[in-house]
């Protein structure tokens, strides 16, 4: 089961939200409720609030489904908090200017769906010694001649430096 819930245009900076929301993100439902709860941080509240909602719209998409809904198998499988739109004011400055004032906003969404059960893993055979090794690539010949005849063209070199 998954629901969302958004909550548009909350008085507060995206970036003030995001530090509140990243403590949720991926959590159970009934541990993100007590660290929202128990935050300091004013976004927390606003935050809360869509939680909540979120679980009451997977509730009742569960009983539309007539399915079993249970509040504690739920997490928050997705949290964002994006910009919304900015109200821009304007107060005096000193020598008859104005200054602006921007007053940001942002959206929430969060979407929580139901832990689903892990399907048991199929046991596969253990591997075999001839897979489960890879044979050794084998020496190149060519590069061990090459390196005797360099060593003779050394040696010939100073031989014919001596002899002179």
């Amino acid at each position: 089961m998954e629901a969302r819930a958004i909550q548009r245009t909350v008085r507060q900076s995206a970036r003030k939200m995001r530090l509140v929301i990243d403590l949720i993100r991926g959590r159970g439902v009934a541990e993100a409720d007590a660290i929202l709860r128990f935050s300091k941080k004013r976004a927390a509240r606003q935050i809360h609030k869509v939680l909540k909602s979120a679980v009451a719209n997977a509730q009742q998409a569960a009983q539309r489904q007539n399915a079993p809904f249970d509040a504690d198998r739920l997490r928050v499988k997705y949290a964002v908090v994006n910009e919304g739109a900015t109200l821009k004011r304007f107060t005096a400055a000193a020598m008859g200017r104005a200054t602006p004032i921007l007053k940001r906003t942002s959206h929430v969404e969060i979407h929580v769906a139901s832990d689903a059960v892990p399907a048991p893993a199929a046991k596969t055979a253990p591997p075999t010694a001839t897979n489960a090794e890879p044979k050794a690539a084998p020496k190149r010949k060519a590069a061990a001649g090459k390196k005797k005849t360099a060593k003779k063209t050394q040696k010939k070199t100073k031989t014919k430096k001596a002899s002179e």
